[in-house]
């Protein structure tokens, strides 16, 4: 279990202030209380990070196996970015259940900026984030403005997102890490440093707007677009009579519905799941004397980030259940499933011999 120590790096991950850290360094109860919670909270985020590796590995393998990687470049995009923040979770806590500090030296340096920081845990979310808006854009033009998309939308700019959604989050991270993140007194502090408090203030108002207020906006505009063509084109196909040259279409449209509704549900689930953190990390920031008690503190970020890993763990499981041909391949994996299906179809095949006429019957006809 952490120590007292531990705590207090803890604690600089909620980016408290100095002077709460000091006195709650001096408390020997509190400090007991946010030891046992902290290792409860690195307890279950070693959890999230397991079944999410577990997860996100498994619907990365039933893209590739239905072959809708190459169709859907950036939802596999989207899932890569969430198994790698996975896979650091279960790298990563592990580590930080053994007291290492004080951390001295270059080692201790370089433990606190790669593994205290969450760096790579959080390259991951952030460029997951990004890959989500560009998920939600191509939607909208494929939808929208189908017409041009299909003349202008080239796979180079696919690429170019997915790469961007990686390039762009380790280009806005680690630059801020070396910046604001130093060992004091043994004890890691990131993020925590900057110039002055207006650098800091205008900061986190632009990360939030950035990554939060934006891209709720792009949500709302481009899936209620997208949802007022799709009625729009139901009406149009109920008011004619649909044959079979239009089944074809059909199957395509409702195959892009389907696409929709997923990405809407995980959009959704972002909203809710990261709301709780952004709102957290603006009221510490901006009101960082706000009359809390220092245990409210302590679990309110906790609960924040236990709610922001969460939404890793989630995002496969929508995708399983609403996304068809990956459900198909996840059902084909599960055992009794399997006999289920193969007994079915030896009836159906059973079925077909005996309704198929034998050389008997055809000499009867003759």
């Amino acid at each position: 279990m952490a120590d007292e120590n531990a705590t207090t790096s803890h604690l600089s991950d909620a980016m408290t202030t100095t002077e709460d850290t000091q006195i709650i360094a001096g408390n020997r109860a509190t400090s007991s209380f946010l030891a046992n919670i902290t290792f409860y909270f690195q307890l279950s985020v070693l959890i999230i990070g397991v079944f999410g590796t577990a997860a996100n590995a498994l619907i990365l393998y039933a893209m590739v196996a239905s072959k809708q990687h190459k169709n859907h470049l950036l939802i596999f995009n989207q899932n890569a970015l969430d198994l790698f923040s996975c896979v650091f979770l279960v790298i990563i806590y592990p580590v930080k259940f053994f007291n290492l500090n004080p951390l001295t030296g270059s080692l201790g340096y370089w433990i606190c900026m790669l593994i205290t920081t969450d760096i790579f845990t959080w390259i991951g979310s952030v460029g997951s984030v990004i890959n989500l808006a560009a998920i939600t854009v191509e939607r909208y033009l494929k939808v929208v403005h189908a017409t041009w998309s299909k003349k202008k939308l080239r796979h180079w700019m696919i690429y170019s997102a997915m790469a961007f959604a990686w390039i762009g989050a380790t280009v806005y991270l680690v630059p801020l890490m070396f910046k604001t993140t130093f060992v004091v007194n043994g004890i890691c502090r990131p993020f925590t440093f900057f110039e002055n408090k207006s650098v800091m203030f205008f900061h986190y108002i632009w990360y939030f707007l950035s990554f939060y207020i934006i891209i709720l906006v792009i949500f709302i505009f481009c899936y209620g677009r997208i949802l007022i063509v799709i009625r729009r084109q139901v009406k149009v196909m109920a008011s004619h009579n649909t044959s079979q040259s239009s089944t074809t279409q059909t199957q395509s449209n409702q195959m892009q519905t389907t696409v929709i509704k997923t990405m809407t549900l995980v959009s959704a689930f972002y909203a809710v799941l990261w709301s709780p953190y952004y709102i957290f990390l603006l009221m510490v920031k901006l009101s960082p004397y706000l009359n809390m008690g220092r245990h409210s503190v302590y679990i309110g970020y906790y609960v924040t980030m236990f709610s922001a890993y969460l939404y890793t763990c989630i995002n496969p499981f929508i995708y399983a259940t609403k996304f068809e041909p990956v459900n198909q391949i996840l059902r084909r994996m599960i055992p009794w499933k399997k006999t289920i299906e193969q007994a079915n179809q030896n009836v159906a095949d059973a079925g077909i011999r005996l309704a198929a006429p034998g050389p008997g019957d055809a000499r009867i006809q003759d």
